[in-house]
């Protein structure tokens, strides 16, 4: 009998060590994965904020262009001197940088996202430059587009992140309500 007791004492501890390595195992790779999201979302994470702030510079650029070809009347107008030519351009040229890294990063749906995004960029530089044709309401139509695509693009990254909720909604009303006169009332200066 000392013989059965001391194998069932012996399964008792292998099948103890086994399932101590299994669930060691288990915890340790659970573990790992956590550490592998955590790090891509942080990636992500700086590669969607640079590539947005990328774009944002640029079309700040061409709104105050576009001002002072008189295409819209919001933003404080900007010569196109070489000098600000060349912030189109170095902001062109980091926009495309940070491009590779967001596609490196993400999703089907966010790359979409961004060349919908571009496009509309370059319209409302090429607007602003006079390279396209086109006056107050084409420049009006191509920014509510730029903003749409712009939009997209957070929903996108926003979901690739796993965050939770939709963004918050724009006041969409172009110009600002601030700047629009009050009913009846004489035209805001």
């Amino acid at each position: 009998m000392s013989a059965v007791v001391q194998i069932s004492a012996l399964a008792g501890v292998i099948v103890g060590a086994g399932a101590s390595y299994v669930t060691t195992t288990l915890t340790e790779r659970a573990r790992w994965r956590r550490q592998q999201d955590v790090r891509w979302d942080e990636r992500r994470l700086v590669a969607y904020a640079d590539y947005a702030r990328a774009i944002k510079d640029i079309a700040v650029v061409a709104h105050g262009l576009a001002a002072h070809r008189g295409l819209n009347s919001d933003a404080t107008p900007l010569e196109p001197t070489a000098q600000n030519l060349a912030t189109l351009d170095s902001g062109e040229a980091q926009r495309s940088g940070l491009l590779e890294t967001v596609r490196l990063l993400t999703d089907t749906d966010t790359i979409t996202a961004t060349r919908h995004l571009d496009h509309c960029l370059w319209h409302l530089v090429a607007l602003a430059k006079g390279q396209m044709p086109g006056g107050a309401e084409e420049w009006e139509a191509a920014f509510a587009e730029y903003r749409r695509a712009r939009d997209e693009y957070h929903r996108c990254a926003r979901k690739t992140l796993g965050i939770p909720g939709a963004a918050i909604p724009r006041d969409l009303t172009w110009p600002p309500r601030w700047k629009q006169p009050p009913a009846g009332g004489p035209p805001a200066a």
